[in-house]
């Protein structure tokens, strides 16, 4: 419903969820369309999110060992929950079956309430007249917050907020996406010069 209300056809929004399985990127690849951004300024930001996605697919294939000719097919369904599901079980086996029944449950539920969605934003007419305009960033919002356990997850959000808040007035619509996205490189590296300082001291204290 928030693509259809961003203006994606009915045929692109059940396209979206097809082909790009991941929640997170879905949602900020259409908040960037929304905002006025270009299409490849938007799959950058959404490519970025789905990085973390390749990294569950090298643990999951060695866990999984699935045959060479089956991996393509089955890197559509690395998310967050069938890699949660497939790392709870006890056994090859039993990783590999919950891995299919998750990945095929969700993907054929997250397709019918992607449908289901757009024919109802479709029936409403103007989405935007509702509020639905806020949904995307809502939303994504709500997947991102409960990640942020630690102080440097909570630093690297804020400064990701404010770089992209305050770049928002002089930048083209999502660029300041993809600029937030440094937030994480400079955290980690004033971290890095902290211990790194932290180290000398206690060398020098001996």
């Amino acid at each position: 419903m928030t693509s259809a209300g961003s203006g994606l056809t009915l045929l692109q929004t059940c396209a979206l969820s097809l082909l790009v399985f991941t929640g997170a990127s879905q949602f900020a690849l259409v908040g960037a369309l929304a905002a006025g951004g270009g299409p490849f300024t938007a799959a950058a930001g959404a490519f970025f999110l789905g990085v973390r996605n390749a990294f569950y697919g090298l643990r999951l294939s060695q866990l999984l060992a699935l045959p060479r000719a089956v991996r393509p097919f089955a890197a559509q369904w690395v998310i967050d929950e069938t890699t949660a599901v497939s790392l709870a079980q006890p056994g090859r086996r039993s990783a590999r079956i919950g891995f299919l029944v998750t990945g095929l449950s969700l993907y054929l539920l997250w397709n019918l309430t992607t449908l289901l969605g757009a024919l109802g934003a479709e029936a409403i007419g103007d989405t935007d007249a509702w509020g639905l305009d806020a949904a995307g960033p809502a939303v994504f919002l709500a997947l991102l917050a409960p990640m942020l356990r630690t102080g440097t997850e909570r630093t690297v959000a804020g400064l990701a907020v404010l770089l992209g808040l305050g770049l928002l007035p002089v930048l083209p619509a999502g660029v300041p996406v993809l600029a937030a996205a440094l937030a994480a490189p400079a955290v980690l590296w004033a971290q890095g010069r902290k211990n790194a300082s932290r180290g000398d001291m206690a060398e020098g204290d001996r």
